[in-house]
C-alpha cells in the first residue's frame, strides 16, 4: 500500500476550485477525503509534503485564510480528490463569518455521500483542544469516518509525542466515527507521510 499511494501522489495532482458555497461544489463523482484543522496546525504545510508539491496548498502567516473547500484532483485518469476545509478555532475572524463557515463544513459534511473519510489535523504540542472536540462532535453527527492527525511531531520531545499519541488514542476509542488508530506526522522532515498517504489511499479503496 506504501508504494501504491507513493506512486498515486507522485502522479498528477492538481487544484480543481474553491467553493465558497455548497452550490460551487464540484460533481461527486469520485470518492473524497477531507482535510480539517485547527488554523495554524499546519495544514497547508502537511497537503504541500502529502502531494508532494512545494506550493499545492497556500501557506499563510495569517492563521484562517482557508475560507472556502478548496478540491484538489489526484490520479490520471482521476482516482479521488482531496478537500481542504476552511480551518477553525480562529480568534480574529468576525462571528458572522466563523457561523458561515461552520455552517459551510457542517453541510458539507451532512451532505456529501462521496466523502470517505476526513482527517482532523491535531498539533502534537497542544493536543486535543476544545475547539476540537467541536468538530469532532460535528464528525460523529454527520457519522462521518474521520482519523486523527498529530502534526508538528519535530516540535516536541520523543517523550511528549508518546504521551499526546496516547491521550489522542484514549480520545479516539471513545468516539463513534473515529478511526482507532493515529497517524503521527511532521510536514518539515518527512515523518509519517509514507503512511499518511496510504491511509488515504485506504479510505477511498
Amino acid at each position: 500500500m506504501l508504494e501504491h499511494a507513493r506512486k498515486l501522489f507522485a502522479g498528477h495532482v492538481g487544484f480543481l476550485k474553491s467553493a465558497p458555497t455548497l452550490e460551487f461544489l464540484p460533481d461527486a463523482s469520485v470518492p473524497e477525503v477531507a482535510f480539517a484543522g485547527r488554523s495554524n496546525v499546519g495544514k497547508s504545510s502537511l497537503l504541500n509534503a502529502l502531494t508532494g508539491r512545494n506550493s499545492m496548498a497556500r501557506t499563510s502567516n495569517t492563521p484562517g485564510r482557508t475560507q472556502e473547500l478548496n478540491f484538489f484532483e489526484v490520479g490520471a485518469p482521476l482516482a479521488f480528490r482531496l478537500v481542504d476545509m476552511p480551518g477553525y478555532g480562529f480568534a480574529k475572524a468576525p462571528k458572522d463569518v466563523v457561523k458561515k463557515w461552520r455552517f459551510l463544513i457542517n453541510d458539507f459534511l451532512r451532505g456529501r455521500d462521496v466523502l470517505k473519510r476526513a482527517l482532523v489535523l491535531i498539533d502534537s504540542r497542544h493536543g486535543i483542544k476544545d475547539v476540537d472536540r467541536e468538530i469532532l462532535e460535528m464528525l460523529d453527527k454527520a457519522a462521518v469516518s474521520y482519523r486523527m492527525v498529530l502534526t508538528k511531531a519535530d516540535k516536541i520531545k520523543a517523550s511528549e509525542l508518546v504521551e499526546v499519541t496516547e491521550r489522542t488514542a484514549i480520545e479516539a476509542r471513545k468516539r463513534p466515527a473515529a478511526h482507532p488508530d493515529i497517524l503521527v506526522t511532521s510536514s518539515e522532515y518527512g515523518m509519517g507521510i509514507p503512511e499518511l498517504r496510504a491511509a488515504v489511499v485506504e479510505a477511498v479503496s
